[in-house]
Formats: C-alpha cells, structure tokens, sequence
C-alpha cells in the first residue's frame, strides 16, 4: 500500500525550512538546494509541492504575514476596548525572540517584494486591513468619552504601524530582546495617551 502523503503538511514544512535558512543567511541563503538539504528530500522533490523559488518565497512571505495576523485575531473576545486594542497593538510589536524572528524573515522578503508585484500587493492589503482595524479598536478605546474626530484617529494608526515597522526593523539591529522594556513602555504609553 503506497504512503499517504500530506501535501499541505509538506509544504508548510519547506516554509519552515525557508524562513529558518532566511533568518539565519538571508535570502540568497534559500537556494532550491539548501532548502532540500536542510528539509531532508531528496533532488528534486520540492517540485512537487512548490514550481520554484519564488513560489516558496511567496509562501514563505505569506506565513509570516498570516503569524501577525493570527497574534491580532487571537485576542480575548471579552476583553475591554482599551484591553483590546492593547492586545492588538502588541501582536505587531517585536516582543519576543519568535517575533524578531519574524520580523528578520520579513524584512529580507521586503526588498524582494519590492520587485513582486503579487507580494507587494499581500503587503498592502495586510497594511490596509491593519490600519482599518486599528482605527476601528482605537474609536472604540477613546468611544467612553467623546468621540475623535476621524483624522486624529487615522493619524494615531498610522503612528501605531510606523511605529511597530520601525521597531521591528531597530529589533534586528540589537541582540535579540534588548529592546523589549523600550518597546513595552511605548504601549503602556500609548495606552495611557488614549485613555487620557
């Protein structure tokens, strides 16, 4: 009886793979070779679940936008607005080594989105759907007393995500956890800005 094989198992295990080789070298680091070696295939086989690099290279930008994605969606239900957007707000931060990680992966799949359409397309619309959902916890948060005006609102999300870009970019720069204390105090103030 032939072995049944998971193909969705296997390709999230050459993402794996992938994001791991780029954390550790960088992109050139994830060559078609090294990920078979590193994945334990034999020549040849990643064509069966991925065509090309660039196909692994999407996949692999894809899981770590959905990581953050899944972080924010995670959030308690019952927690209070000002809870909540906290919540939110530390999904996108460099908080841990997992994270910074992340944050390493996506940066060096940054420049080559530049140059992929399809890539820097899934990049805007995460930012899009983040800026939405940033304006929406942040109305909800200042809702008790009264109601921002729409600009001050928009402002403060577009502070929030250049906010946590940067800092996933600085995160990089510094041995890994170095900044958390700076990042956290950032949201401890922001919170207390919001509240006040």
């Amino acid at each position: 009886m032939p072995k049944v094989i998971d193909h969705d198992q296997r390709r999230r295990e050459i993402v794996e793979v992938a994001k791991k080789l780029i954390a550790e070298g960088g992109f050139e680091a994830a060559t078609m070779r090294s990920i078979v070696a590193a994945a334990g295939f034999a020549n040849g086989a990643l064509k069966y679940y991925f065509a090309s690099k660039d196909g692994i290279i999407a996949a692999t930008f894809d899981s770590v936008l959905q990581e953050t994605a899944e972080r924010m969606s995670m959030l308690d239900p019952d927690a209070s607005p000002m809870e909540a957007l906290q919540g939110f707000v530390e999904a996108a931060m460099p908080l841990d080594a997992h994270r910074i990680t992340s944050a390493r992966v996506l940066l060096v799949l940054w420049e080559h989105s530049v140059t992929n359409p399809d890539l820097a397309r899934q990049y805007r619309d995460l930012l899009t759907t983040w800026r939405a959902e940033l304006t929406r916890r942040i109305a909800a948060a200042w809702g008790a007393g009264e109601p921002p005006e729409a600009p001050a609102v928009g402002a403060l999300a577009d502070e929030i995500i250049s906010v946590a870009i940067g800092a996933n970019v600085a995160s990089l720069m510094h041995p890994v956890g170095e900044l958390v204390d700076r990042y956290t105090a950032y949201v401890d103030g922001l919170m207390r800005r919001i509240a006040g």
